[in-house]
């Protein structure tokens, strides 16, 4: 998969309150970039607590589920798409089907 955007991943744990994310949020992205994922299926057969929501997107619980990651996918581009990461309290304050720190 490519992903997009890193760098939404990394302004978040360059927080100093968010800086024990890195590591979690690093293997994701690692996963992530390898997989071939065709489906919230295959998906889910590799992160199995992860979160179907709709509108093509997957809520991944990031650090023993210290944090949460929106992503947005189209699997036949190969693309992901990050749409939000932060703590759950900042999770629950959005619409995981339509929440865009891109915007």
């Amino acid at each position: 998969m490519h992903i997009v955007s890193r760098a939404i991943l990394a302004a978040f744990f360059n927080k100093p309150e968010y800086a024990d994310s890195r590591a979690a949020i690093d293997a994701w992205f690692t996963i992530a970039q390898k997989a071939q994922w065709r489906s919230p299926a295959d998906v889910k057969t590799q992160f199995g607590n992860a979160s179907i929501v709709g509108n093509n997107r997957i809520v991944f619980n990031i650090k023993g589920n210290d944090y949460r990651l929106i992503v947005a996918f189209a699997y036949k581009m190969q693309w992901a798409y990050i749409k939000f990461i932060g703590t759950h309290k900042q999770y629950d304050a959005v619409d995981a089907a339509t929440v865009d720190q891109t915007q």
